[in-house]
């Protein structure tokens, strides 16, 4: 029972980081009908900035998490612009590949800019374990959790409560009819990137706190599975992104627990391959049909 509550408390501290990542994958693909597979690297972007705001301007965390939320949440909206805002009206496929040529860009770029080598993450915050009827519990581990959480309420609250929030709804329901009603689709679709993009910074900089260290590359891998649980959750839906992030989460550290770390991206995988035979619109996913 004691390692069941341990690998319970590991697979939400990272469950709430995947949810994070699949939140920006959820909110795109809702408005534009886009997978943005750079927003892996959006992620990587706001670990380096926490690394550099805390090591050489010595920024605290609150500090490095606000700031790497607003520097991604600028380089979402640069990339919508430049990249995928001329292809809009192109076919699906042609904005996919420039997501994926993007993605490479980034890691690339940074790989030439700063070295491909893995750099320790500096603790802005010293690590105090505590012990709860054997569980060990990190205040690391809290802090992720109550961050990523409070996160995705505030955002939350400004899907439903905003005027913003409305109009992204509107769009992600009809693009056509929202921009006849007076809705800026422009300037409503940027704010979407700005918003997932700022969720993808805040993931890097906490995953930078968990596991002390970044590199060029560190985006790959959690991008793809925040893209599995977006899909689990059902693409479109925001409580499903979160749902999905923290199974998955779940599901990594129960694989790890029996001694099949080696396997734990197959698992992943294999459940998402059971989901979709069962649920093909994921679990709060809604089957739409569409006219030939």
């Amino acid at each position: 029972m004691t390692t069941l509550f341990q690998q319970l408390i590991n697979g939400l501290s990272l469950g709430s980081i995947y949810a994070l990542l699949a939140l920006g994958y959820t909110m795109v693909y809702g408005i534009i009908k886009l997978i943005n597979f750079a927003h892996g690297d959006i992620y990587m972007l706001g670990a380096f900035w926490g690394y550099y705001t805390i090591n050489f301007w010595h920024f605290n965390f609150l500090f490095a998490l606000l700031s790497a939320m607003i520097v991604c949440a600028a380089a979402g909206v640069v990339i919508e612009y430049f990249a995928y805002r001329p292809l809009r009206h192109a076919p699906r496929i042609t904005a996919l590949i420039t997501a994926i040529g993007v993605s490479y860009f980034l890691e690339n770029g940074m790989s030439y800019l700063y070295g491909a080598d893995t750099r320790d993450f500096p603790q802005v915050i010293k690590q105090v374990n505590f012990n709860f009827w054997g569980v060990r519990v990190s205040n690391i581990q809290i802090l992720i959790l109550a961050t990523a959480c409070l996160l995705m309420i505030l955002l939350q609250l400004i899907i439903k409560k905003t005027k913003m929030g409305r109009a992204m709804r509107a769009v992600s329901v009809d693009p056509d009819a929202a921009e006849l009603v007076g809705i800026n689709l422009n300037r409503t679709i940027s704010f979407t990137f700005a918003l997932g993009s700022s969720m993808a910074g805040a993931a890097g900089v906490l995953i930078g706190l968990y596991y002390n260290s970044i590199d060029p590359l560190m985006g790959m891998t959690p991008g793809i599975k925040a893209f599995v649980a977006a899909v689990v959750g059902g693409i479109g839906s925001v409580p499903g992104a979160s749902l999905g992030g923290f199974l998955i989460g779940l599901l990594e550290t129960a694989v790890q627990s029996v001694g099949l770390s080696a396997y734990k991206d197959a698992a992943v995988y294999l459940v998402l391959i059971i989901i979709l035979l069962v649920l093909p619109a994921g679990i709060f996913g809604k089957n739409v049909k569409e006219k030939v």
